[in-house]
């Protein structure tokens, strides 16, 4: 196998288990704050290898396969053991369920800053050049990659809408472009196409917003709002492939060889595309986490949503499902999951993920 691949499925795999125990580590500290005890927390999936210590009366212990971890409340399906999770005042079972997903949404918000960390923060109210189409209207007047377009004609260029609308309200009369180039103001004069040719603008050229440098701190609100964006597209997803506004296969779950091949090819963008190092990598490991989180609070027995919602009666009406038949509910849809993973990662051998070039 070549090194380069081993060390790309160690790391995937270092990934995964990292997003998996900081979901576990959220179930965990909503149980310890809640004074639920926690008998396990385990580092990989049993059999056990090693207990490594115990601390707060919860054994902290090495498992034989390498992926993931698990927390075990007292009690977890069992309200006739005091002080166990089961037995909870419901609001409390709520908080240690949902803290796992919310443990992952948070981690996505952390990458997303770290990401806009590194591209750095935009600046709404300017407007620079990015590219100039050869031959096109923008390059004859010598415009260039990283001008500053200040003012169209007589309108000032506070935002890329503005100049939109300043160019096509001039398309086939001379224009006067004045823009910004080391702290240097010029005017250049052209003439906006009004059939450009496929693929280009009017006068030649792609544009977008400067950058700022910030901090990861300062961007947490922008990386906040990126985990709320990038959840609502998820969660559309479904709707939108019913409405045929996508194609199935977009929004088609990966299993772990999925999963790699997805990671050798951001891999693989990190040395092609003229972006900061590292931020395709932390794009797709927030992707997984926030996508992890998603899943996790979805109305799915089995899972921290579908155990969410056997809790709502009892919040909402008083009375509580009865823990036999709730109990029986999550054991035949764990099986049923265990299938469609197996199915999901049969596909990615039988019918592997097409990725573009």
């Amino acid at each position: 196998m070549d090194s380069n691949v081993l060390i790309r499925i160690l790391e995937l795999a270092f990934g995964l288990a990292a997003l998996i125990i900081i979901h576990e580590f959220g179930h965990f500290s909503a149980a310890r704050l809640f004074k639920i005890p926690v008998e396990e927390f385990g580092l990989g999936f049993p059999p056990r290898v090693a207990t490594l210590f115990t601390a707060g009366g919860t054994k902290f212990t090495l498992n034989l396969l390498p992926i993931g971890g698990f927390v075990r409340p007292k009690g977890e399906n069992n309200p006739d053991i005091p002080d166990g999770l089961a037995a909870a005042n419901p609001w409390k079972r709520l908080g240690v369920l949902i803290a796992g997903p919310m443990a992952n949404l948070l981690v996505g918000v952390v990458l997303y800053a770290m990401i806009i960390n590194r591209l750095g923060s935009p600046i709404p109210d300017q407007v620079q050049v990015v590219e100039v189409a050869p031959n096109s209207p923008a390059a004859q007047a010598g415009l260039l990659p990283g001008d500053l377009i200040l003012w169209v004609n007589d309108v000032e260029i506070i935002g890329t809408e503005a100049i939109q609308t300043a160019i096509y309200e001039n398309l086939g009369s001379e224009t006067a472009i004045t823009y910004s180039r080391d702290g240097e103001e010029l005017t250049a004069v052209l003439v906006p196409r009004e059939n450009p040719p496929e693929g280009e603008g009017a006068i030649g050229i792609v544009m977008s917003n400067p950058t700022e440098p910030v901090s990861v701190i300062a961007a947490l609100p922008a990386g906040l709002g990126a985990v709320y964006t990038h959840s609502e597209t998820l969660l559309t997803f479904p709707v939108k492939i019913i409405q045929g506004q996508m194609d199935p296969s977009e929004g088609r779950l990966l299993g772990f060889k999925g999963m790699f091949d997805v990671y050798q090819a951001v891999q693989e963008a990190e040395v092609t595309q003229s972006i900061p190092a590292g931020v395709n990598v932390l794009g797709f490991f927030a992707t997984l986490t926030i996508s992890f989180g998603i899943l996790n609070l979805l109305p799915i027995p089995a899972l921290d949503g579908g155990r969410i919602m056997f809790t709502l009666p009892e919040i909402f009406l008083g009375r509580r499902v009865p823990p036999k038949y709730e109990n029986a509910i999550h054991l035949v849809s764990l099986a049923l999951l265990l299938m469609i993973l197996l199915f999901v990662n049969l596909q990615d051998f039988l019918n592997p993920i097409s990725l573009p070039r």
